[in-house]
């Protein structure tokens, strides 16, 4: 499985990033730039899921772990973001409510 670290996200990429936490936890604060899509709902919006390239974040990195293997086996170019936005947000970066 692809991953990064939280600072290799921040340092810039040029690819989309799909946060799979539950809505409440991405309205609570979120990476700039996100786009929600939660695990509990992935299956019912599979269409809105990246051709290109793409990263996954959650809050600490296992559920983004399971859903870039689950997308990966489906041939999507997907990396996780280790550490999630729990380790964004403990490095004091900037995020989106």
């Amino acid at each position: 499985m692809q991953s990064i670290t939280i600072a290799e996200l921040r340092a810039g990429r040029d690819r989309p990033l799909i946060d799979v936490r539950e809505e409440h936890e991405f309205a609570a604060g979120h990476v700039p730039g996100a786009v929600n899509i939660p695990m509990s709902m992935l299956g019912d919006h599979l269409d809105e899921i990246p051709a290109e390239p793409f990263d996954v974040i959650c809050q600490a990195g296992g559920r983004s772990a399971r859903v870039v293997e689950a997308l990966s086996a489906r041939g999507h170019d997907a990396t996780n973001v280790e550490g999630g936005t729990g380790e964004w947000i403990a490095a004091g970066y900037d995020v989106e409510v």
